[in-house]
């Protein structure tokens, strides 16, 4: 990049939530100054990096004024100015992922149609422009409707099951499509360097919280047979090369009753898939990517052990200064590590933090993990 790597090149990162500061977290190992953009001012990065600014992400000026300046820029949340960075490409700035890329994920009709032109397998789907032309969708009911845009975390998504659903559909454009009978929602995350090197980490299953529609519980490495998970991992790989993207990609998708396996969405960026890398695999996802960006060699995914993570969530009817119940307990029990991401307040499913759970056997990994979900607590 015409600098010398160590401590020179100043990293931007659109985002300044939980996934820009575990990503702190590991640049600091790598002595890069981290700039960072977050409409939030107490967002939890604010105090971790070398350089915070508060304003929009969606804003032209702001994103390429914050970008101008930087050795490279990267993303934490898809949803940024997309024609800022095509900018900074264009001055000479690196944006990894791609500006492209992004612009792609950002869209989830596009990313239906990237699937489709690709021969990636996924559920059928049809465009929707408005709540009124769902009442001549091909597809019948019931049917999931999906925002095509700024959904994320489960929001942006709707189960329409009858005719009086369609009442309370959304009106923006958006897709619907087939509810797959799946036996396993499952993930894998791929990274890509600037050369060509892809890597996987290992195939990883997740539990859904019912009302929040985001992971609560996942499980790694899988124990789905070689074949299944060699052909989840080939999917992402081939996803990644396809899009051609440099950096961090998450791959989602379902296992369905049948053993087939449908991709449902992409995230180009650090995921909650990929949480418990940090103890349970050799190099951390966090640590790809920052690999893969600046164009080293990608590490060693193997896992070291058998991992859990559980996300942290608000507790239903809290909302205020965020309190944390059971934590002394929690930490009292072996192969147990916390995480905290530094937000100030609570309210219902907010994610707070996340606690990874390692153990040689797998049985009482996942014991554990579900005695640190009855304990811990996030309350105000």
């Amino acid at each position: 990049m015409g600098k010398d790597f160590y401590g020179e090149l100043q990293l931007g990162i659109l985002g300044g939530g939980q996934l820009g500061r575990m990503l702190i977290q590991e640049a600091i190992s790598y002595n890069i100054n981290v700039h960072i953009l977050d409409p939030d001012k107490n967002a939890p990065c604010r105090k971790l990096c070398d350089h915070f600014e508060c304003g929009s992400l969606s804003d032209y000026d702001t994103v390429f004024n914050f970008g101008k300046d930087l050795d490279m820029i990267t993303i934490e949340i898809e949803k940024v100015n997309v024609d800022a960075l095509e900018a900074l490409e264009d001055k000479g700035v690196i944006v990894y992922p791609q500006s492209r890329v992004i612009r792609l994920i950002q869209d989830k009709g596009l990313q239906k149609q990237f699937f489709k032109q690709n021969d990636i397998p996924t559920s059928a789907f049809q465009f929707i422009s408005n709540r009124e032309s769902l009442r001549n969708a091909n597809l019948s009911l019931p049917y999931v409707q999906k925002l095509r845009k700024d959904g994320y975390d489960g929001k942006g998504v709707k189960m329409i099951h009858t005719e009086d659903d369609l009442l309370t559909a959304f009106e923006e454009p958006s897709i619907i499509e087939e509810i797959v009978k799946f036996q396993k929602e499952i993930a894998v995350i791929v990274a890509r360097n600037d050369r060509g090197e892809v890597r996987t980490f290992p195939m990883v299953e997740m539990e859904f919280n019912p009302q929040a529609n985001l992971v609560e519980f996942l499980i790694s490495p899988s124990t789905y047979s070689f074949e299944i998970q060699q052909k989840a991992e080939e999917l992402a790989k081939k996803i990644a090369n396809d899009l051609q993207i440099v950096g961090l990609l998450a791959v989602e998708m379902f296992l369905t009753e049948e053993g087939d396996i449908l991709v449902n969405e992409l995230a180009p960026r650090p995921h909650n898939s990929g949480h418990q890398t940090i103890e349970g695999n050799f190099t951390s996802q966090f640590g790809q990517h920052l690999r893969a960006i600046f164009n080293l060699p990608l590490g060693n995914t193997d896992a070291r052990s058998n991992a859990v993570m559980i996300n942290l969530l608000g507790e239903e009817g809290y909302e205020g200064l965020a309190k944390y119940e059971g934590i002394e307990e929690i930490l009292a029990m072996e192969g147990v590590y916390l995480h905290l991401y530094g937000k100030k307040y609570t309210k219902p499913f907010r994610k707070m933090g996340h606690v990874c759970i390692v153990n040689v056997d797998r049985e009482i990994a996942i014991s554990n993990a579900r005695k640190v979900q009855e304990i811990l607590k996030v309350i105000a």
